[in-house]
């Protein structure tokens, strides 16, 4: 008698989206000299480390986000 396969569902397309904590991206994607997006004002290696962070870590990429568009 042979055993069930079992077989992981796959993964959502969007995996890496989470309710609590949206992505900032306005789809406005060009960086700047210091590799800051101009439509979001994550820096490039924040946009990178996105699909992995936790909600935690995002909020503070959040909040850098908001700190540098305040002084722009």
């Amino acid at each position: 008698m042979t055993q069930p396969v079992s077989v992981r569902p796959p993964k959502p397309l969007f995996s890496n989206v989470s309710p609590a904590v949206p992505s900032p991206c306005i789809s406005l994607c060009r960086l700047d000299e210091q590799k800051v997006c101009l439509g979001c004002f994550r820096h490039v290696e924040d946009i990178r480390e996105w699909r992995s962070a936790d909600d935690q870590r995002r909020r503070v990429i959040v909040a850098q986000a908001e700190q540098r568009k305040a002084c722009s």
